[in-house]
Protein backbone atom coordinates (compact mmCIF):
# COMPACT_ATOMS: atom_id res chain seq x y z
CA UNK A 1 0.00 0.00 0.00
CA UNK A 2 1.46 3.34 -1.09
CA UNK A 3 0.77 6.66 0.58
CA UNK A 4 -0.60 8.96 -2.11
CA UNK A 5 -1.27 12.72 -1.98
CA UNK A 6 -3.42 14.45 -4.57
CA UNK A 7 -2.94 18.22 -4.81
CA UNK A 8 -6.21 19.72 -6.05
CA UNK A 9 -9.75 18.65 -5.20
CA UNK A 10 -11.15 19.20 -8.69
CA UNK A 11 -12.89 16.59 -10.80
CA UNK A 12 -9.80 14.85 -12.16
CA UNK A 13 -7.97 15.00 -8.85
CA UNK A 14 -10.88 13.27 -7.12
CA UNK A 15 -11.14 10.73 -9.96
CA UNK A 16 -7.47 9.81 -9.51
CA UNK A 17 -7.97 9.64 -5.74
CA UNK A 18 -10.83 7.18 -6.22
CA UNK A 19 -8.75 5.09 -8.66
CA UNK A 20 -5.85 4.84 -6.21
CA UNK A 21 -8.20 4.06 -3.32
CA UNK A 22 -9.82 1.24 -5.30
CA UNK A 23 -6.34 -0.29 -5.56
CA UNK A 24 -6.11 -0.21 -1.75
CA UNK A 25 -3.70 2.72 -1.45
CA UNK A 26 -3.78 5.29 1.35
CA UNK A 27 -5.04 8.51 -0.27
CA UNK A 28 -5.17 12.12 0.96
CA UNK A 29 -6.44 15.05 -1.10
CA UNK A 30 -5.13 18.53 -0.28
CA UNK A 31 -6.74 21.70 -1.56
CA UNK A 32 -6.18 25.35 -0.70
CA UNK A 33 -9.92 26.10 -0.63
CA UNK A 34 -11.58 25.51 2.73
CA UNK A 35 -14.95 26.04 1.05
CA UNK A 36 -14.40 23.19 -1.42
CA UNK A 37 -13.00 20.82 1.19
CA UNK A 38 -15.82 21.56 3.66
CA UNK A 39 -18.47 20.99 0.97
CA UNK A 40 -16.94 17.64 -0.04
CA UNK A 41 -16.74 16.49 3.59
CA UNK A 42 -20.34 17.55 4.14
CA UNK A 43 -21.83 16.11 0.95
CA UNK A 44 -19.65 13.05 0.36
CA UNK A 45 -19.21 14.17 -3.26
CA UNK A 46 -18.09 17.15 -5.33
CA UNK A 47 -21.49 18.48 -6.35
CA UNK A 48 -20.05 20.92 -8.88
CA UNK A 49 -17.38 18.84 -10.63
CA UNK A 50 -18.57 15.25 -10.09
CA UNK A 51 -22.22 15.30 -9.06
CA UNK A 52 -23.58 11.90 -8.17
CA UNK A 53 -20.16 10.29 -7.76
CA UNK A 54 -19.81 9.10 -4.14
CA UNK A 55 -16.37 9.62 -2.62
CA UNK A 56 -15.20 6.78 -0.34
CA UNK A 57 -15.03 7.92 3.25
CA UNK A 58 -11.52 6.49 3.58
CA UNK A 59 -10.15 9.21 1.27
CA UNK A 60 -9.08 12.13 3.45
CA UNK A 61 -9.60 15.77 2.45
CA UNK A 62 -7.77 18.62 4.11
CA UNK A 63 -6.41 22.17 3.73
CA UNK A 64 -3.43 21.41 5.97
CA UNK A 65 -0.28 21.05 3.82
CA UNK A 66 1.47 18.98 6.51
CA UNK A 67 -0.63 16.09 5.14
CA UNK A 68 1.86 15.93 2.26
CA UNK A 69 4.65 14.68 4.54
CA UNK A 70 5.72 11.03 4.27
CA UNK A 71 3.89 10.53 0.96
CA UNK A 72 5.64 8.37 -1.63
CA UNK A 73 3.67 9.79 -4.59
CA UNK A 74 2.38 13.35 -4.93
CA UNK A 75 0.13 14.22 -7.87
CA UNK A 76 -0.36 17.84 -9.00
CA UNK A 77 -3.85 18.40 -10.46
CA UNK A 78 -4.27 22.19 -10.50
CA UNK A 79 -4.75 24.69 -13.37
CA UNK A 80 -1.53 25.12 -15.32
CA UNK A 81 -1.03 28.77 -14.43
CA UNK A 82 -0.83 27.84 -10.73
CA UNK A 83 1.50 24.85 -10.99
CA UNK A 84 4.72 26.71 -10.14
CA UNK A 85 3.28 28.70 -7.24
CA UNK A 86 1.70 25.58 -5.74
CA UNK A 87 4.92 23.61 -6.22
CA UNK A 88 6.79 26.33 -4.35
CA UNK A 89 4.14 26.50 -1.61
CA UNK A 90 4.25 22.80 -0.76
CA UNK A 91 8.03 22.37 -1.06
CA UNK A 92 8.67 22.39 2.73
CA UNK A 93 6.34 19.41 3.20
CA UNK A 94 7.46 16.94 0.52
CA UNK A 95 9.84 14.08 1.23
CA UNK A 96 13.02 14.06 -0.78
CA UNK A 97 12.33 10.70 -2.43
CA UNK A 98 8.66 11.30 -3.34
CA UNK A 99 7.66 10.63 -6.93
CA UNK A 100 6.05 13.79 -8.31
CA UNK A 101 3.36 13.43 -10.96
CA UNK A 102 1.79 16.08 -13.16
CA UNK A 103 -1.81 15.54 -14.25
CA UNK A 104 -2.48 19.07 -15.54
CA UNK A 105 -2.36 20.20 -19.18
CA UNK A 106 -0.86 23.43 -20.42
CA UNK A 107 2.30 25.46 -20.94
CA UNK A 108 3.79 28.03 -18.59
CA UNK A 109 3.39 31.27 -20.51
CA UNK A 110 6.50 32.99 -19.16
CA UNK A 111 8.91 30.11 -19.84
CA UNK A 112 7.02 27.90 -22.37
CA UNK A 113 7.84 24.91 -20.16
CA UNK A 114 5.51 21.95 -19.89
CA UNK A 115 3.98 21.32 -16.47
CA UNK A 116 6.31 18.46 -15.57
CA UNK A 117 9.26 20.63 -16.62
CA UNK A 118 8.01 23.34 -14.26
CA UNK A 119 7.77 20.81 -11.43
CA UNK A 120 11.22 19.39 -12.28
CA UNK A 121 12.73 22.87 -12.24
CA UNK A 122 11.41 23.36 -8.70
CA UNK A 123 12.42 19.84 -7.62
CA UNK A 124 15.57 18.98 -9.62
CA UNK A 125 16.41 15.90 -7.55
CA UNK A 126 12.99 14.22 -7.65
CA UNK A 127 11.69 11.69 -10.15
CA UNK A 128 8.86 13.31 -12.15
CA UNK A 129 6.17 11.68 -14.26
CA UNK A 130 3.02 12.58 -16.18
CA UNK A 131 -0.52 11.22 -16.45
CA UNK A 132 -2.23 12.44 -19.60
CA UNK A 133 -4.57 11.39 -22.39
CA UNK A 134 -8.28 11.40 -23.30
CA UNK A 135 -9.76 11.40 -19.81
CA UNK A 136 -12.71 13.59 -18.89
CA UNK A 137 -13.07 13.48 -15.12
CA UNK A 138 -16.84 13.14 -15.47
CA UNK A 139 -16.28 9.74 -17.06
CA UNK A 140 -13.20 8.54 -15.17
CA UNK A 141 -14.97 9.16 -11.86
CA UNK A 142 -17.95 7.07 -12.98
CA UNK A 143 -15.85 4.13 -14.10
CA UNK A 144 -16.34 4.63 -17.83
CA UNK A 145 -13.58 2.62 -19.60
CA UNK A 146 -10.68 5.01 -20.22
CA UNK A 147 -7.11 4.66 -21.47
CA UNK A 148 -4.33 7.16 -20.73
CA UNK A 149 -0.53 7.37 -20.68
CA UNK A 150 1.97 7.46 -17.82
CA UNK A 151 5.12 9.11 -19.16
CA UNK A 152 8.56 9.69 -17.67
CA UNK A 153 12.18 9.65 -18.75
CA UNK A 154 12.65 7.17 -15.90
CA UNK A 155 10.88 3.92 -16.74
CA UNK A 156 10.59 2.97 -13.07
CA UNK A 157 8.58 6.14 -12.41
CA UNK A 158 6.18 5.44 -15.29
CA UNK A 159 5.75 1.83 -14.14
CA UNK A 160 4.99 2.99 -10.60
CA UNK A 161 2.29 5.38 -11.82
CA UNK A 162 0.86 2.61 -14.00
CA UNK A 163 0.77 0.19 -11.09
CA UNK A 164 -0.86 2.58 -8.62
CA UNK A 165 -3.70 3.89 -10.79
CA UNK A 166 -4.49 1.09 -13.29
CA UNK A 167 -7.80 -0.71 -12.92
CA UNK A 168 -10.36 -2.64 -14.94
CA UNK A 169 -11.82 0.68 -16.13
CA UNK A 170 -8.67 2.85 -16.16
CA UNK A 171 -6.03 1.39 -18.46
CA UNK A 172 -2.62 3.05 -18.39
CA UNK A 173 0.13 2.62 -20.99
CA UNK A 174 3.69 3.74 -20.25
CA UNK A 175 5.65 6.11 -22.47
CA UNK A 176 9.22 7.49 -22.37
CA UNK A 177 8.39 10.81 -24.08
CA UNK A 178 6.91 13.13 -21.43
CA UNK A 179 7.69 16.22 -23.52
CA UNK A 180 5.72 14.94 -26.51
CA UNK A 181 2.88 13.69 -24.31
CA UNK A 182 2.53 17.06 -22.58
CA UNK A 183 2.83 19.10 -25.76
CA UNK A 184 0.00 17.01 -27.22
CA UNK A 185 -2.09 17.47 -24.09
CA UNK A 186 -1.52 21.22 -24.03
CA UNK A 187 -1.90 22.11 -27.70
CA UNK A 188 -4.99 19.98 -28.32
CA UNK A 189 -6.86 22.51 -26.13
CA UNK A 190 -6.13 25.17 -28.75
CA UNK A 191 -7.55 23.04 -31.54
CA UNK A 192 -10.57 22.12 -29.39
CA UNK A 193 -11.28 25.79 -28.79
CA UNK A 194 -11.14 26.34 -32.56
CA UNK A 195 -13.40 23.30 -33.08
CA UNK A 196 -15.93 24.80 -30.70
CA UNK A 197 -15.86 28.05 -32.67
CA UNK A 198 -16.65 26.08 -35.83
CA UNK A 199 -19.58 24.46 -34.00
CA UNK A 200 -20.79 27.88 -32.88
CA UNK A 201 -20.60 29.07 -36.48
CA UNK A 202 -22.74 26.04 -37.52
CA UNK A 203 -20.00 24.61 -39.70
CA UNK A 204 -20.40 20.93 -40.54
CA UNK A 205 -18.69 17.64 -39.81
CA UNK A 206 -16.41 18.14 -42.81
CA UNK A 207 -15.07 21.32 -41.25
CA UNK A 208 -14.35 19.71 -37.89
CA UNK A 209 -12.69 16.69 -39.50
CA UNK A 210 -10.40 18.97 -41.50
CA UNK A 211 -9.65 21.13 -38.45
CA UNK A 212 -8.75 18.14 -36.26
CA UNK A 213 -6.60 16.50 -38.94
CA UNK A 214 -4.67 19.64 -39.77
CA UNK A 215 -4.59 20.47 -36.07
CA UNK A 216 -2.70 17.32 -35.14
CA UNK A 217 -0.34 18.09 -38.02
CA UNK A 218 0.68 21.45 -36.58
CA UNK A 219 0.77 20.06 -33.02
CA UNK A 220 3.21 17.41 -34.25
CA UNK A 221 5.33 19.92 -36.15
CA UNK A 222 5.82 22.07 -33.06
CA UNK A 223 6.08 19.10 -30.69
CA UNK A 224 8.92 17.55 -32.67
CA UNK A 225 10.75 20.89 -32.71
CA UNK A 226 10.44 20.97 -28.92
CA UNK A 227 11.91 17.51 -28.50
CA UNK A 228 8.91 15.20 -28.75
CA UNK A 229 8.83 12.02 -30.78
CA UNK A 230 6.63 12.02 -33.92
CA UNK A 231 4.92 8.74 -32.99
CA UNK A 232 3.76 10.16 -29.65
CA UNK A 233 1.32 12.47 -31.41
CA UNK A 234 -0.48 9.57 -33.09
CA UNK A 235 -1.11 8.02 -29.67
CA UNK A 236 -3.42 8.60 -26.72
CA UNK A 237 -1.81 11.86 -25.65
CA UNK A 238 -1.97 13.23 -29.19
CA UNK A 239 -4.78 12.27 -31.53
CA UNK A 240 -6.65 10.48 -28.72
CA UNK A 241 -6.83 13.54 -26.49
CA UNK A 242 -7.56 15.75 -29.49
CA UNK A 243 -10.60 13.67 -30.49
CA UNK A 244 -12.22 13.66 -27.07
CA UNK A 245 -11.62 17.36 -26.45
CA UNK A 246 -12.88 18.52 -29.84
CA UNK A 247 -16.01 16.35 -29.80
CA UNK A 248 -17.28 16.27 -26.21
CA UNK A 249 -19.47 18.74 -24.36
CA UNK A 250 -17.49 17.82 -21.24
CA UNK A 251 -14.72 19.91 -22.84
CA UNK A 252 -14.59 23.44 -21.45
CA UNK A 253 -12.44 24.45 -24.42
CA UNK A 254 -15.08 23.31 -26.89
CA UNK A 255 -17.89 24.93 -24.90
CA UNK A 256 -16.05 28.25 -24.75
CA UNK A 257 -15.38 28.02 -28.48
CA UNK A 258 -19.07 27.47 -29.20
CA UNK A 259 -19.91 30.67 -27.32
CA UNK A 260 -17.26 32.61 -29.24
CA UNK A 261 -18.58 31.27 -32.54
CA UNK A 262 -22.08 32.39 -31.53
CA UNK A 263 -20.83 35.95 -30.96
CA UNK A 264 -19.79 36.05 -27.30
CA UNK A 265 -16.48 37.84 -26.72
CA UNK A 266 -13.54 35.55 -25.87
CA UNK A 267 -13.15 37.15 -22.45
CA UNK A 268 -16.83 36.66 -21.56
CA UNK A 269 -16.80 33.10 -22.90
CA UNK A 270 -13.92 32.22 -20.59
CA UNK A 271 -15.71 33.82 -17.64
CA UNK A 272 -18.87 31.85 -18.36
CA UNK A 273 -17.16 28.47 -18.77
CA UNK A 274 -14.38 28.72 -16.16
CA UNK A 275 -10.87 27.37 -16.68
CA UNK A 276 -10.23 27.27 -20.44
CA UNK A 277 -6.67 26.05 -20.87
CA UNK A 278 -6.69 26.60 -24.64
CA UNK A 279 -7.21 30.32 -24.13
CA UNK A 280 -4.14 30.62 -21.92
CA UNK A 281 -2.06 28.22 -24.00
CA UNK A 282 -2.75 29.88 -27.35
CA UNK A 283 -0.50 32.85 -26.69
CA UNK A 284 2.39 30.61 -25.60
CA UNK A 285 1.94 28.33 -28.62
CA UNK A 286 1.85 31.31 -30.99
CA UNK A 287 5.11 32.61 -29.48
CA UNK A 288 6.69 29.16 -29.73
CA UNK A 289 5.68 28.89 -33.38
CA UNK A 290 7.54 32.15 -34.08
CA UNK A 291 10.55 31.01 -32.07
CA UNK A 292 10.86 27.64 -33.81
CA UNK A 293 9.71 28.94 -37.22
CA UNK A 294 6.89 26.40 -37.41
CA UNK A 295 3.81 27.03 -39.55
CA UNK A 296 0.72 26.82 -37.31
CA UNK A 297 -2.10 28.48 -39.27
CA UNK A 298 -4.95 27.31 -37.00
CA UNK A 299 -3.14 28.58 -33.91
CA UNK A 300 -2.37 31.83 -35.72
CA UNK A 301 -6.00 32.44 -36.68
CA UNK A 302 -7.25 31.52 -33.20
CA UNK A 303 -4.72 33.95 -31.73
CA UNK A 304 -6.16 36.67 -33.95
CA UNK A 305 -9.70 35.88 -32.76
CA UNK A 306 -8.84 35.63 -29.06
CA UNK A 307 -6.48 38.55 -28.66
CA UNK A 308 -6.70 40.81 -31.71
CA UNK A 309 -10.45 41.18 -32.24
CA UNK A 310 -10.62 39.20 -35.48
CA UNK A 311 -13.95 37.78 -36.63
CA UNK A 312 -14.34 33.98 -36.30
CA UNK A 313 -15.93 33.86 -39.77
CA UNK A 314 -13.01 35.75 -41.23
CA UNK A 315 -10.59 33.36 -39.51
CA UNK A 316 -12.27 30.39 -41.24
CA UNK A 317 -12.10 32.23 -44.57
CA UNK A 318 -8.40 32.95 -44.04
CA UNK A 319 -7.68 29.26 -43.39
CA UNK A 320 -9.60 28.15 -46.47
CA UNK A 321 -7.92 30.69 -48.76
CA UNK A 322 -4.31 29.91 -47.85
CA UNK A 323 -1.92 29.17 -50.75
CA UNK A 324 -2.18 25.71 -52.31
CA UNK A 325 0.34 23.22 -50.94
CA UNK A 326 1.25 19.55 -50.50
CA UNK A 327 -0.54 17.78 -47.65
CA UNK A 328 2.65 16.47 -46.05
CA UNK A 329 5.78 18.34 -45.12
CA UNK A 330 8.80 16.63 -43.56
CA UNK A 331 9.36 17.20 -39.85
CA UNK A 332 12.34 19.46 -39.32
Amino acid sequence: MAKIAIIGAGGFGISLAIAAHQNHHDVTVWDISEEIVSAILRDGEHKTKLPGVPIPKEIRFTCDPTCLKEKSVVVFVVPSRFIRSVAQQVKPYLDGDALLVNASKGLEEETYLTMSQVIQSEYPHHAVGVITGPSHAEEVGRGVPTSVVAASVQEAAALKIQDIFSSSTFRIYINDDPVGCEIGGALKNIIALAAGICDGLKCGDNTKAALMTRGIHEITNLGVKMGGKPETFSGLSGIGDLIVTCCSMHSRNRRAGILIGEGVSPEDAVKQVGTVEGYYCCHAAWELAQKHQVSMPITEQLYQVLFCGASPKKAVQNLMSRPKKHEYEPFQ
